[in-house]
This record gives C-alpha cells, sequence and structure tokens, in this order.
C-alpha cells in the first residue's frame, strides 16, 4: 500500500516532529527502496495506491509494476478491497513505512500461509506491518471491521475481527511514524 508523497499528507505524524517536506521526501525514497529490494519472481508485486486516480498515473513509482486503487474508506475497508481484487491465491499486503522488511520476511509469511488461514507481522506499538490471507476472496464476514487504527488494540482487534482463522506470526518490526522511530532505526542501521 502507498501514498502519492505530498507534504502534509504523508506520514503526519513525523512530519510534525522533521518537518511534512522532509518527511514526505523520506516516505518516497525509503518506499522506492522498498519496492526495489521487494521484487522477486517469488511472487508478484502489486501497488495499491492513494489517491486513486493520481496514483495510478503517478510517475514516482516504477512503472512496470502492476496497480490498483486503494478506493475510499478507513483503512481495514481498503485492504478488504484489495484482498477481493485480488486473484483468488495467498496475497500478502504490506505498509510502506517499514525500512526494514526483507525478501525473507515476504517468503516466511507465505510459507505460514501454507499451514494457517491467515499470517500477521506484527510491530511492537501494537499494530501491524503485514497481513495475509491464505485465499484473498476468502475473506471473512466482518473482517477488519471495529478495528481501533493507529492504537495498540490494532492488531489483536484485527486478529479478533476474523473469528475462526488460524493465524501464523511473522517477525517483528518497527514503522516509522515519528522522530524518535527514525532516530533509533538509524541507530541500529548505522555502518559499524
Amino acid at each position: 500500500m502507498v501514498k502519492e508523497p505530498h507534504p502534509g499528507r504523508v506520514k503526519t505524524r513525523l512530519g510534525r516532529d522533521i518537518g511534512h517536506v522532509n518527511a514526505a521526501h523520506w516516505y518516497r525514497h525509503q518506499t522506492l527502496r522498498t519496492i526495489r529490494r521487494l521484487q522477486s519472481p517469488k511472487w508478484d508485486l502489486v501497488l495499491a495506491v492513494s489517491p486513486d486516480v493520481e496514483g495510478l498515473t503517478s510517475r514516482i513509482w516504477p512503472a512496470h509494476i502492476p496497480r490498483i486503487a486503494q478506493g475510499r474508506g478507513n483503512l481495514g475497508t481498503r485492504m478488504v478491497r484489495i484482498f477481493r481484487t485480488m486473484r483468488p491465491h495467498p496475497v500478502c499486503i504490506i505498509g510502506s513505512d517499514i525500512p526494514t522488511i526483507q525478501p525473507h520476511d515476504i517468503e516466511a509469511s507465505f510459507a505460514g500461509l501454507g499451514s494457517f488461514e491467515a499470517t500477521i507481522g506484527p510491530s511492537p506499538d501494537g499494530g501491524y506491518w503485514l497481513v495475509g490471507l491464505r485465499n484473498s476472496r476468502a475473506v471473512p464476514s466482518g473482517f477488519m471491521d471495529g478495528v481501533r487504527w493507529s492504537s495498540r488494540f490494532a492488531r489483536a482487534d484485527t486478529v479478533a475481527s476474523a473469528k475462526g482463522l488460524s493465524w501464523h506470526s511473522g517477525r517483528s518490526q518497527n514503522d516509522i511514524d515519528t522522530l524518535d522511530d527514525l532516530i533509533e532505526w538509524q541507530r541500529e542501521n548505522a555502518p559499524t
């Protein structure tokens, strides 16, 4: 899931700390690095873009990667729409603000879908960086309803909204929402 990197419309909490232009610049370059790193013949990479029309025609994102519109609604509504738009195969949706995602994380999540019906990549703050279903067309009724987004309850609410599914859990990773998150990531990934 990617957003057009407009100052003041993307990474707004980080923007309050470092300025909206700097936050949009960081997001754009970080997202492009993630896209390059995650391209693989092992899976189809599709960009779910927002805003819809602008994202579908954007020159920022690589032209060779297919795109679909996220559509309207809250985050859960948009993710459910993405699942239902994709072919009836295993599908994982990831955020675009997690600079530590590696191809082996995606492989592990898809492997988890061999034994489980759903997979989630937890974040220490109670959210998550990845959610996936073994069959993208078998979205449970009520999935993602009532999730308290941007809270410490987001992951638990998401799992609870899919009663009856068996869940695989991936490696915990941080997203970058604030200056403290950015500083911690830079400290952990500084060249030695």
